[in-house]
């Protein structure tokens, strides 16, 4: 469809297809999806990989319907000008996200990431509030600028993270713990991983959000320092007491975190087949950032820590592997009782 482009970013996307915009067809809106995500994230390649080929559309709407979302709240719509006032860009992102809201609660939503969603929401069953939850925490990065406890922020991860994981244990066969009391573990277990990952990324990403985005994730009781000495300390890279002060409040978050990947550890194997892979690929990734936040010595005000390259392709060859021998031991347990 014209104007449907899977290689334009959200904001250029959004003025054909915003509130009263275009719409496209099923198959069209499927295909945009996964044009999108594709395109959008070499995670998502790499990931897709591991995918089920008819689990691959599922992920992309999923996918695509979270950028979407991520975008309308953290990105300037171009209709406000080439600089406009903040208070307009948090007013205006609320109006997109209410919009969009609008959208997935619908019958029959218009807009095309909700057109390619909605065959995925009946097939797998999904429930629209953990959709809704990952919106309301899109919303509330409007309306809160820092965190001061550490269960504040587990409760906006609450939001922003645990319902993806949710999402993915339910395409994977695993129903929710209120249709199936077993697989209350495995719920713990995804949130823990999902929040160590939200965590992990506001460590890493303290300096981008702060002079970016106006915002602190690192609960301030916690890490005992404010959000106005953080911008002081911005410019003072070699300041030692700065340094010593920021680094002994974030470690403790860094243990937390890694405390949450732990709980999480038999996740990837609970869940099973390529699904489990991709999710044990997930927390590899996770831990190995957390790793290197740790090799800069907690340092991410000034530094942004990286996975490497190297790095990156021995996670996915141990996603790969794992996907590989744990074929070849259900094969060979399905081998061993057929000789019984």
């Amino acid at each position: 469809m014209a104007g449907l482009d899977p290689a334009k970013s959200v904001m250029d996307t959004l003025a054909e297809f915003g509130p009263g915009g275009g719409t496209a067809t099923v198959e069209q809106a499927r295909s945009y999806a996964v044009g999108f995500a594709r395109g959008a994230s070499e995670n998502f390649v790499v990931l897709g990989k591991l995918l089920p080929p008819e689990l691959v559309e599922d992920f992309a709407a999923v996918y695509t319907f979270c950028r979407w979302a991520d975008d309308l709240g953290d990105e300037v719509d171009p209709s406000l000008g080439p600089d406009p006032d903040p208070h307009a860009i948090r007013a205006r992102s609320l109006e997109l996200l209410g919009w969009f809201r609008r959208e997935l609660e619908a019958e029959e939503p218009t807009h095309p990431v909700l057109v390619a969603l909605r065959p995925t929401i009946d097939r797998h069953r999904l429930p629209r509030a953990e959709f809704g939850k990952l919106i309301s925490a899109f919303e509330m990065d409007q309306r809160v600028r820092w965190y001061q406890t550490w269960d504040e922020l587990l409760g906006y991860c609450k939001l922003s993270a645990d319902p993806v994981g949710r999402i993915v244990l339910m395409m994977a066969g695993l129903r929710p713990p209120d249709e199936k009391a077993a697989n209350q573990d495995a719920w713990d277990a995804s949130d823990a991983i999902c929040t160590a990952l939200q965590v992990t990324n506001h460590i890493q990403d303290v300096r981008r959000d702060l002079v970016d985005r106006d915002r602190v994730y690192l609960p301030s009781a916690e890490v005992g320092f404010r959000v106005d000495e953080l911008r002081r300390w911005l410019d003072t890279p070699k300041d030692p007491v700065a340094r010593v002060r920021y680094i002994r409040g974030v470690r403790p978050l860094v243990e937390r975190t890694a405390g949450l990947y732990a709980t999480g550890e038999g996740l990837p194997a609970r869940v099973g087949g390529r699904i489990g892979a991709l999710v044990g690929m997930m927390a590899m990734g996770g831990r190995a950032t957390l790793g290197e936040i740790e090799r800069i010595g907690c340092a991410t005000l000034w530094h942004r820590p990286k996975v490497g390259t190297s790095r990156k392709a021995i996670i996915a060859a141990r996603g790969f592997a794992s996907l590989y021998f744990g074929a070849c031991r259900t094969s060979r347990t399905n081998s061993n009782g057929s000789h019984r």
